[in-house]
């Protein structure tokens, strides 16, 4: 039989499983008796856990939402998650998350065992991400909070909107979702003053608050979401280009994210490609990492790029 200490940790482990335990269940999991299990359970409440418990034959016990928030219990793979997810945070394009991601990363790298710390250090030595052509926009993480609880509560919001040719505009929206989308965040919401679906750039809204205002969620068109996925997508570049490559659109659409661009098929054998980035040295070379024929229509700076570059290649070679 496990001693108390060890008992606790254990009970505590089954009780953070999404599911509701019976007496009966937990006592047989812990090889004590129904009466030690309301014991234990006591005994978390009084270490500040919000164990939950119904009362009957049916009844069982489960953990709840507590007024403060305390020690959790994760097994191996939720640790190297968390861990890894607060790496990215502390280095990401949410402002003000930095430093607290920073003080949570080293509590929890500092409990962690050797054999996790492996782990976590071999996945940092060994995955390289790839440089930006220019750093991200930042967004405040309080703006994400207000839009994302807006969202969930079905609140009208209010906030000031910068456009792309930098004019400014009172905005009334309904908020449906938080797209991040490459290294931006973008609102999808219906615009009440426009009567249409629109979609801002996060970093270009300010003063963000809720109208406490309800309304009757819509059903958002299938024409609708391709239409902001492609200007989600063209928003984000400094740069656009429609390129007709040579293999069928399957092909071409393995080989990219929904991020980098849309694929729609010309035939079996050829499709247009609408991509994008902040450079054009960056877009040649993106288009030549498809390993694939293609032939550029768009934007004329970039055909003059892509010539100048096969004869730059050319010449290379050429001995």
């Amino acid at each position: 039989m496990l001693d108390t200490s060890a008992r606790l940790l254990r009970l505590l482990s089954l009780l953070q499983a999404p599911r509701e335990w019976t007496g009966t269940e937990l006592a047989d999991r812990l090889e004590v008796s129904t009466r030690t299990v309301r014991n234990d359970v006591e005994r978390l409440r009084a270490l500040g856990y919000p164990v939950n418990a119904n009362r009957g034959s049916t009844g069982g016990y489960w953990l709840g939402a507590g007024a403060e928030l305390p020690p959790l219990l994760l097994d191996d793979e939720e640790a190297v998650a968390v861990t890894i997810g607060l790496r990215t945070a502390a280095g990401g394009t949410i402002a003000g998350v930095e430093e607290t991601a920073l003080r949570a990363l080293a509590k929890v790298e500092r409990v962690l065992p050797s054999r996790l710390r492996r782990r976590v250090s071999a996945l940092q030595e060994y995955t390289v991400a790839v440089p930006k052509d220019e750093p991200g926009p930042r967004v405040d993480s309080e703006v994400l909070v207000t839009l994302t609880a807006a969202c969930r509560d079905r609140e009208r919001l209010r906030f000031r909107y910068r456009t792309h040719s930098g004019e400014p505009s009172a905005r009334l929206v309904e908020p449906y979702q938080l797209v991040n989308w490459g290294r931006r965040w973008y609102l999808v919401a219906w615009d009440v003053e426009r009567v249409d679906w629109r979609t801002f750039r996060v970093d270009r809204l300010t003063e963000p608050f809720a109208t406490g205002a309800r309304f009757t969620p819509r059903e958002l068109p299938e024409d609708v979401v391709d239409r902001v996925r492609r200007g989600v997508s063209s928003a984000a570049w400094r740069y656009t280009a429609k390129v007709v490559v040579h293999a069928s659109a399957e092909v071409v659409a393995a080989r990219i994210s929904s991020a980098v661009g849309t694929v729609r098929a010309l035939d079996a054998d050829t499709c247009e490609l609408h991509t994008g980035s902040d450079s054009l040295n960056g877009l040649a070379v993106h288009l030549g990492l498809l390993d694939l024929g293609f032939t550029v229509t768009e934007p004329p700076e970039l055909v003059d790029l892509v010539r100048r570059l096969s004869e730059r290649y050319g010449r290379a070679v050429a001995r």
